[in-house]
């Protein structure tokens, strides 16, 4: 049986396939913030609203799936803490909590948790968990990012989902659709090495 068999049990994440070390949980976890930084890089704005279209939320959704619940949470962390502390990441190179869209960076902390521990349950083994995966963690984004986006940019809540959640589902279903497929991929991959 090889490594990765052996590895890809239950309870397994898919950087549980690397040899365990704390070298590679600090590599892994500065990785995942690196990785949410560049694609936070991919920005479009939207009209008529302060946050635009990123690869952020996928890279986060994707950090946290990958490195399971702690280390995903700990590369969100310190991706929003870098941040804050003024290295020039978030969204259209910004950085900064006083953003009107950091609510969906700290929704980010929380959902890369809770994707991750769904992934150790192995919600990143198949293509309709792993859509249900995404859509709890991009439940979790909004749920805390658009209220912060009402309360920061003093909007009604009407208009905090029209600026900050409707202009965006088309794009999160295709970035479930994405990981639908790459996520259980990898692990058939991971199976066959």
């Amino acid at each position: 049986m090889s490594t990765a068999t052996t590895l890809a049990r239950p309870g397994a994440v898919l950087a549980d396939l690397l040899p365990a070390s704390r070298v590679r949980d600090a590599a892994l976890v500065v990785g995942g913030a690196v990785l949410t930084g560049l694609a936070a890089q991919l920005a479009v704005p939207v009209p008529g609203s302060p946050v635009p279209v990123t690869g952020q939320t996928f890279a986060a959704l994707l950090v946290g799936t990958t490195l399971g619940a702690r280390r995903g949470f700990l590369s969100l962390a310190l991706y929003a803490l870098a941040g804050v502390a003024g290295v020039p990441w978030f969204a259209d190179g910004a950085s900064g909590a006083g953003m009107v869209s950091f609510g969906y960076v700290l929704g980010m902390l929380l959902a890369s948790a809770a994707v991750g521990a769904l992934a150790r349950r192995g919600a990143d083994r198949s293509p309709l968990r792993m859509a249900g995966a995404m859509v709890v963690g991009e439940l979790i984004i909004y749920a805390v990012g658009v209220p912060y986006l009402a309360l920061a940019a003093h909007l009604s809540a009407s208009q905090a989902v029209a600026a900050g959640l409707t202009p965006f589902l088309i794009g999160d279903a295709l970035k479930a659709a994405l990981a639908m497929g790459a996520l259980p991929t990898a692990w058939k991959l991971a199976d066959k090495g």
